[in-house]
Protein backbone atom coordinates (compact mmCIF):
# COMPACT_ATOMS: atom_id res chain seq x y z
CA UNK A 1 0.00 0.00 0.00
CA UNK A 2 1.58 3.28 -1.12
CA UNK A 3 0.15 5.89 1.24
CA UNK A 4 0.78 9.52 0.26
CA UNK A 5 1.95 11.81 3.06
CA UNK A 6 1.66 15.59 3.14
CA UNK A 7 3.68 17.90 5.37
CA UNK A 8 1.95 20.03 7.98
CA UNK A 9 2.87 23.60 6.93
CA UNK A 10 3.56 24.76 10.51
CA UNK A 11 5.37 21.66 11.74
CA UNK A 12 7.58 18.74 10.84
CA UNK A 13 4.78 16.15 10.84
CA UNK A 14 3.90 14.29 7.66
CA UNK A 15 0.26 13.27 7.59
CA UNK A 16 -1.20 10.38 5.60
CA UNK A 17 -3.83 11.52 3.12
CA UNK A 18 -6.16 8.73 4.25
CA UNK A 19 -7.07 9.15 7.90
CA UNK A 20 -9.67 7.46 10.10
CA UNK A 21 -12.56 8.92 12.05
CA UNK A 22 -13.73 6.98 15.11
CA UNK A 23 -17.19 8.51 15.55
CA UNK A 24 -18.92 5.28 14.53
CA UNK A 25 -16.66 2.86 16.40
CA UNK A 26 -18.36 3.21 19.79
CA UNK A 27 -20.79 0.36 19.05
CA UNK A 28 -18.05 -2.14 18.20
CA UNK A 29 -16.59 -4.52 20.82
CA UNK A 30 -13.33 -3.30 22.38
CA UNK A 31 -11.39 -6.12 20.72
CA UNK A 32 -12.57 -4.98 17.29
CA UNK A 33 -11.84 -1.32 18.04
CA UNK A 34 -8.29 -2.30 18.96
CA UNK A 35 -8.03 -4.44 15.81
CA UNK A 36 -9.24 -1.56 13.61
CA UNK A 37 -6.62 0.83 14.99
CA UNK A 38 -3.88 -1.81 14.78
CA UNK A 39 -4.77 -2.65 11.18
CA UNK A 40 -4.91 1.02 10.19
CA UNK A 41 -1.51 1.81 11.69
CA UNK A 42 -0.03 -1.28 10.05
CA UNK A 43 -1.40 -0.11 6.69
CA UNK A 44 0.30 3.29 6.97
CA UNK A 45 -2.59 5.33 8.37
CA UNK A 46 -1.13 7.75 10.91
CA UNK A 47 -3.93 10.28 11.45
CA UNK A 48 -7.01 9.71 13.60
CA UNK A 49 -9.90 11.89 14.71
CA UNK A 50 -11.16 10.88 18.15
CA UNK A 51 -14.23 13.12 18.30
CA UNK A 52 -17.59 11.56 19.21
CA UNK A 53 -16.21 8.05 19.44
CA UNK A 54 -17.50 7.75 22.98
CA UNK A 55 -15.57 6.73 26.05
CA UNK A 56 -15.50 3.10 24.88
CA UNK A 57 -13.03 3.98 22.09
CA UNK A 58 -10.24 5.58 24.11
CA UNK A 59 -8.81 2.65 26.09
CA UNK A 60 -8.62 0.17 23.17
CA UNK A 61 -7.19 2.96 21.01
CA UNK A 62 -4.51 3.55 23.66
CA UNK A 63 -3.69 -0.15 23.80
CA UNK A 64 -3.40 -0.36 20.00
CA UNK A 65 -0.89 2.50 19.78
CA UNK A 66 1.15 1.41 22.80
CA UNK A 67 4.82 1.12 21.88
CA UNK A 68 4.38 3.13 18.66
CA UNK A 69 3.06 6.45 19.91
CA UNK A 70 5.45 8.29 17.58
CA UNK A 71 3.71 6.69 14.57
CA UNK A 72 0.30 8.10 15.50
CA UNK A 73 -1.16 11.60 15.16
CA UNK A 74 -4.60 12.31 16.60
CA UNK A 75 -7.07 15.14 17.15
CA UNK A 76 -8.82 15.75 20.48
CA UNK A 77 -11.75 18.18 20.53
CA UNK A 78 -12.09 20.72 23.34
CA UNK A 79 -15.82 20.87 23.81
CA UNK A 80 -16.58 17.19 23.18
CA UNK A 81 -17.32 15.61 26.57
CA UNK A 82 -18.64 12.26 27.83
CA UNK A 83 -21.11 11.42 30.59
CA UNK A 84 -20.85 8.62 33.15
CA UNK A 85 -22.18 6.18 30.53
CA UNK A 86 -19.49 7.23 28.08
CA UNK A 87 -21.97 8.98 25.79
CA UNK A 88 -20.79 11.91 23.71
CA UNK A 89 -22.01 15.46 24.33
CA UNK A 90 -20.99 19.14 23.98
CA UNK A 91 -19.81 21.62 26.58
CA UNK A 92 -18.56 25.20 26.70
CA UNK A 93 -17.58 24.96 30.37
CA UNK A 94 -13.82 25.36 30.82
CA UNK A 95 -13.55 23.21 33.94
CA UNK A 96 -15.51 20.33 32.42
CA UNK A 97 -13.44 20.51 29.22
CA UNK A 98 -10.19 20.55 31.21
CA UNK A 99 -11.30 17.48 33.22
CA UNK A 100 -12.22 15.66 30.01
CA UNK A 101 -8.78 16.34 28.54
CA UNK A 102 -7.04 14.87 31.62
CA UNK A 103 -9.25 11.79 31.43
CA UNK A 104 -8.61 11.39 27.70
CA UNK A 105 -4.82 11.41 28.12
CA UNK A 106 -5.05 8.89 30.96
CA UNK A 107 -7.30 6.58 28.94
CA UNK A 108 -5.05 6.87 25.88
CA UNK A 109 -1.92 6.21 27.99
CA UNK A 110 -0.08 9.25 26.70
CA UNK A 111 1.00 12.61 28.09
CA UNK A 112 0.21 14.78 25.06
CA UNK A 113 -2.16 15.16 22.12
CA UNK A 114 -0.93 16.05 18.66
CA UNK A 115 -3.81 18.41 17.86
CA UNK A 116 -6.13 20.23 20.23
CA UNK A 117 -9.23 21.42 18.40
CA UNK A 118 -11.85 23.95 19.45
CA UNK A 119 -14.93 21.84 18.87
CA UNK A 120 -17.65 22.65 16.32
CA UNK A 121 -17.37 26.43 16.17
CA UNK A 122 -20.30 26.87 13.81
CA UNK A 123 -22.13 29.92 15.15
CA UNK A 124 -21.07 33.39 16.24
CA UNK A 125 -22.34 32.41 19.70
CA UNK A 126 -19.94 29.45 19.78
CA UNK A 127 -17.02 31.76 19.16
CA UNK A 128 -18.22 34.22 21.82
CA UNK A 129 -18.58 31.43 24.38
CA UNK A 130 -15.13 30.04 23.63
CA UNK A 131 -13.54 33.43 24.13
CA UNK A 132 -15.65 34.48 27.13
CA UNK A 133 -15.25 31.16 28.97
CA UNK A 134 -11.48 31.01 28.53
CA UNK A 135 -11.43 27.89 26.37
CA UNK A 136 -9.08 29.43 23.81
CA UNK A 137 -6.84 30.50 26.70
CA UNK A 138 -6.91 26.91 27.99
CA UNK A 139 -5.69 25.33 24.75
CA UNK A 140 -3.03 27.98 24.32
CA UNK A 141 -1.76 27.28 27.84
CA UNK A 142 -1.68 23.54 27.18
CA UNK A 143 0.31 24.14 24.01
CA UNK A 144 2.83 26.27 25.92
CA UNK A 145 3.20 23.36 28.37
CA UNK A 146 3.83 20.90 25.53
CA UNK A 147 0.69 18.87 26.25
CA UNK A 148 -0.73 19.93 22.91
CA UNK A 149 1.60 20.01 19.93
CA UNK A 150 -0.68 21.99 17.62
CA UNK A 151 -3.91 23.99 17.83
CA UNK A 152 -6.85 23.83 15.48
CA UNK A 153 -10.60 24.07 15.27
CA UNK A 154 -13.52 22.36 13.59
CA UNK A 155 -16.26 24.25 11.81
CA UNK A 156 -18.93 23.90 9.16
CA UNK A 157 -19.35 27.63 8.58
CA UNK A 158 -16.94 29.59 6.34
CA UNK A 159 -17.77 33.01 7.84
CA UNK A 160 -17.10 31.81 11.41
CA UNK A 161 -13.99 29.90 10.34
CA UNK A 162 -12.60 33.11 8.88
CA UNK A 163 -13.06 34.89 12.21
CA UNK A 164 -11.13 32.13 13.94
CA UNK A 165 -8.34 32.42 11.38
CA UNK A 166 -8.25 36.16 12.12
CA UNK A 167 -7.27 35.29 15.73
CA UNK A 168 -4.12 33.52 14.50
CA UNK A 169 -2.18 30.67 16.06
CA UNK A 170 -3.97 27.75 14.40
CA UNK A 171 -2.18 25.03 12.45
CA UNK A 172 -5.18 22.95 11.37
CA UNK A 173 -8.84 23.31 10.55
CA UNK A 174 -11.33 20.46 10.33
CA UNK A 175 -13.97 21.25 7.75
CA UNK A 176 -16.97 19.49 6.19
CA UNK A 177 -16.15 18.91 2.55
CA UNK A 178 -17.68 16.94 -0.31
CA UNK A 179 -19.14 17.67 -3.77
CA UNK A 180 -22.70 17.98 -2.44
CA UNK A 181 -21.73 20.63 0.11
CA UNK A 182 -19.50 22.52 -2.28
CA UNK A 183 -22.12 22.63 -5.00
CA UNK A 184 -24.97 23.61 -2.69
CA UNK A 185 -26.82 20.30 -2.72
CA UNK A 186 -26.09 19.18 0.83
CA UNK A 187 -27.75 19.39 4.25
CA UNK A 188 -27.52 21.81 7.16
CA UNK A 189 -23.78 21.20 7.42
CA UNK A 190 -23.08 22.28 3.84
CA UNK A 191 -22.94 25.97 4.73
CA UNK A 192 -21.76 28.70 2.36
CA UNK A 193 -21.75 29.19 -1.39
CA UNK A 194 -19.34 27.37 -3.68
CA UNK A 195 -17.20 30.51 -3.91
CA UNK A 196 -17.19 31.14 -0.14
CA UNK A 197 -16.08 27.59 0.59
CA UNK A 198 -13.38 27.65 -2.10
CA UNK A 199 -12.16 31.02 -0.82
CA UNK A 200 -11.83 29.68 2.72
CA UNK A 201 -9.66 26.78 1.57
CA UNK A 202 -7.46 29.07 -0.50
CA UNK A 203 -7.00 31.33 2.53
CA UNK A 204 -5.95 28.33 4.63
CA UNK A 205 -3.40 27.37 1.99
CA UNK A 206 -2.06 30.91 1.81
CA UNK A 207 -1.68 31.11 5.62
CA UNK A 208 -0.22 27.63 6.11
CA UNK A 209 -3.24 26.17 7.89
CA UNK A 210 -3.74 22.51 7.02
CA UNK A 211 -7.20 21.02 6.60
CA UNK A 212 -8.53 17.67 7.76
CA UNK A 213 -11.80 16.72 6.09
CA UNK A 214 -14.93 15.44 7.77
CA UNK A 215 -18.06 14.12 6.04
CA UNK A 216 -16.36 13.29 2.69
CA UNK A 217 -19.21 10.95 1.70
CA UNK A 218 -22.04 13.24 2.90
CA UNK A 219 -22.87 10.73 5.64
CA UNK A 220 -22.71 7.91 3.05
CA UNK A 221 -25.43 9.51 0.93
CA UNK A 222 -23.14 10.17 -2.03
CA UNK A 223 -22.35 6.47 -2.32
CA UNK A 224 -25.89 5.50 -3.34
CA UNK A 225 -28.00 6.75 -6.24
CA UNK A 226 -31.07 6.44 -4.02
CA UNK A 227 -29.75 8.81 -1.34
CA UNK A 228 -27.40 11.05 -3.33
CA UNK A 229 -28.74 14.60 -3.82
CA UNK A 230 -27.48 14.23 -7.41
CA UNK A 231 -29.54 11.04 -7.96
CA UNK A 232 -26.31 9.41 -9.02
CA UNK A 233 -23.79 7.47 -6.95
CA UNK A 234 -20.17 8.43 -6.59
CA UNK A 235 -17.52 5.99 -5.37
CA UNK A 236 -15.45 6.32 -2.21
CA UNK A 237 -12.40 6.84 -4.39
CA UNK A 238 -13.98 9.70 -6.32
CA UNK A 239 -15.09 11.45 -3.12
CA UNK A 240 -11.70 11.05 -1.46
CA UNK A 241 -9.77 12.32 -4.49
CA UNK A 242 -12.14 15.27 -4.82
CA UNK A 243 -11.37 16.31 -1.24
CA UNK A 244 -7.62 15.77 -1.59
CA UNK A 245 -7.49 17.98 -4.69
CA UNK A 246 -8.87 20.96 -2.76
CA UNK A 247 -6.36 23.59 -1.55
CA UNK A 248 -4.85 23.14 1.94
CA UNK A 249 -6.27 19.63 2.44
CA UNK A 250 -3.77 17.30 4.10
CA UNK A 251 -5.98 14.36 5.03
CA UNK A 252 -9.50 13.00 4.78
CA UNK A 253 -10.89 11.24 7.86
CA UNK A 254 -13.97 9.20 6.93
CA UNK A 255 -15.62 7.45 9.85
CA UNK A 256 -15.43 3.69 10.24
CA UNK A 257 -17.69 1.39 12.27
CA UNK A 258 -15.72 -1.83 12.04
CA UNK A 259 -12.96 -3.69 10.23
CA UNK A 260 -15.09 -4.10 7.12
CA UNK A 261 -15.49 -0.33 6.80
CA UNK A 262 -11.75 0.14 7.21
CA UNK A 263 -10.89 -2.47 4.59
CA UNK A 264 -13.23 -0.73 2.14
CA UNK A 265 -11.06 2.39 2.48
CA UNK A 266 -7.58 0.91 2.51
CA UNK A 267 -7.46 0.25 -1.23
CA UNK A 268 -7.67 3.95 -2.03
CA UNK A 269 -3.92 4.80 -2.09
CA UNK A 270 -3.32 2.16 -4.77
CA UNK A 271 -6.50 2.83 -6.73
CA UNK A 272 -5.88 3.63 -10.45
CA UNK A 273 -6.17 7.32 -11.33
CA UNK A 274 -9.00 6.71 -13.77
CA UNK A 275 -11.09 5.21 -10.97
CA UNK A 276 -10.58 8.41 -8.97
CA UNK A 277 -11.82 10.70 -11.77
CA UNK A 278 -14.64 12.76 -10.26
CA UNK A 279 -15.32 14.94 -13.30
CA UNK A 280 -18.90 13.59 -13.42
CA UNK A 281 -19.74 16.18 -10.75
CA UNK A 282 -19.64 18.83 -13.48
CA UNK A 283 -23.24 17.85 -14.19
CA UNK A 284 -24.21 19.08 -10.73
CA UNK A 285 -22.42 22.43 -10.51
CA UNK A 286 -24.49 25.55 -9.81
CA UNK A 287 -24.42 28.33 -12.38
CA UNK A 288 -22.09 30.54 -10.33
CA UNK A 289 -19.49 27.76 -10.11
CA UNK A 290 -19.45 26.92 -13.82
CA UNK A 291 -16.33 28.04 -15.62
CA UNK A 292 -14.12 27.52 -12.54
CA UNK A 293 -11.34 24.96 -12.58
CA UNK A 294 -11.69 22.39 -9.79
CA UNK A 295 -8.27 20.83 -10.59
CA UNK A 296 -9.75 17.46 -11.59
CA UNK A 297 -7.30 17.12 -14.55
CA UNK A 298 -9.99 15.47 -16.65
CA UNK A 299 -8.45 17.54 -19.47
CA UNK A 300 -5.32 15.38 -19.41
CA UNK A 301 -3.23 14.39 -21.20
CA UNK A 302 -2.10 17.80 -22.37
CA UNK A 303 -0.15 17.50 -25.67
CA UNK A 304 2.30 20.10 -24.35
CA UNK A 305 2.72 18.25 -21.05
CA UNK A 306 1.22 21.00 -18.84
CA UNK A 307 -0.26 19.88 -15.52
CA UNK A 308 -3.29 22.08 -16.11
CA UNK A 309 -4.98 21.44 -12.76
CA UNK A 310 -1.85 22.25 -10.79
CA UNK A 311 -1.11 25.37 -12.84
CA UNK A 312 -4.65 26.59 -12.15
CA UNK A 313 -4.31 25.83 -8.44
CA UNK A 314 -1.09 27.84 -8.10
CA UNK A 315 -2.69 30.73 -9.97
CA UNK A 316 -5.79 30.70 -7.74
CA UNK A 317 -3.62 30.56 -4.63
CA UNK A 318 -1.49 33.45 -5.83
CA UNK A 319 -4.65 35.49 -6.36
CA UNK A 320 -5.68 34.62 -2.79
CA UNK A 321 -2.40 36.02 -1.45
CA UNK A 322 -0.29 32.86 -1.10
CA UNK A 323 3.26 34.19 -1.37
CA UNK A 324 4.69 30.73 -2.02
CA UNK A 325 2.44 29.97 -4.99
CA UNK A 326 4.66 31.78 -7.47
CA UNK A 327 7.70 29.88 -6.20
CA UNK A 328 5.91 26.56 -6.58
CA UNK A 329 4.79 27.54 -10.07
CA UNK A 330 8.33 28.59 -10.95
CA UNK A 331 9.61 25.10 -10.14
CA UNK A 332 7.29 23.44 -12.64
CA UNK A 333 9.21 21.97 -15.55
CA UNK A 334 6.46 22.89 -18.03
CA UNK A 335 4.58 26.13 -17.44
CA UNK A 336 1.43 27.72 -18.83
CA UNK A 337 3.36 29.49 -21.57
CA UNK A 338 4.00 26.14 -23.24
CA UNK A 339 0.33 25.97 -24.29
CA UNK A 340 -0.05 24.96 -27.96
CA UNK A 341 -3.58 26.39 -28.24
CA UNK A 342 -4.66 23.05 -29.67
CA UNK A 343 -8.06 23.14 -27.95
CA UNK A 344 -7.79 19.66 -26.42
CA UNK A 345 -8.35 20.93 -22.86
CA UNK A 346 -11.28 23.15 -23.83
CA UNK A 347 -13.02 20.20 -25.46
CA UNK A 348 -12.35 17.93 -22.49
CA UNK A 349 -13.15 20.27 -19.59
CA UNK A 350 -16.50 19.20 -18.07
CA UNK A 351 -16.75 22.49 -16.15
CA UNK A 352 -16.69 24.74 -19.20
CA UNK A 353 -13.36 26.39 -18.38
CA UNK A 354 -11.67 28.09 -21.34
CA UNK A 355 -8.29 26.66 -20.49
CA UNK A 356 -6.51 28.03 -23.58
CA UNK A 357 -7.36 31.57 -22.51
CA UNK A 358 -6.58 30.70 -18.91
CA UNK A 359 -3.09 29.48 -19.81
CA UNK A 360 -2.33 32.80 -21.50
CA UNK A 361 -3.62 34.70 -18.47
CA UNK A 362 -1.60 32.57 -16.05
CA UNK A 363 1.57 32.86 -18.13
CA UNK A 364 1.20 36.64 -18.16
CA UNK A 365 0.56 36.72 -14.41
CA UNK A 366 3.62 34.70 -13.44
CA UNK A 367 5.81 35.83 -16.31
CA UNK A 368 6.59 33.08 -18.79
Amino acid sequence: MSMEYRKLPHGAERIGTLGVGTGGLHSAPEAEIEAVVDRAIGAGVNFFDLCAGGASVYRPFGRAMKGRREQVLFQLHFGAVYNEKGEYGWSRDRAEIARTFEWELEALQTDYADFGFLHCVDEESDLRDILKNGILDLVRKLKEEGRLRHLGFSSHTPAVARKLLDLGGFDMMMFSLNPAYDFERGDEYGIGSARERAGLLRRCQAEGVGVSVMKPFHGGQLLSAETSPFKRALTREQCLRYCLDRPAVLTVVPGVRDLADLEALLGFPDCPKEAQDYSAIAEFTPADAAGSCVYCNHCQPCPAGIDIGLVNKYYDLAQAGDRMAADHYGKLEIKAGACLACGHCDRRCPFGVRQQEKMQKIAACFGS
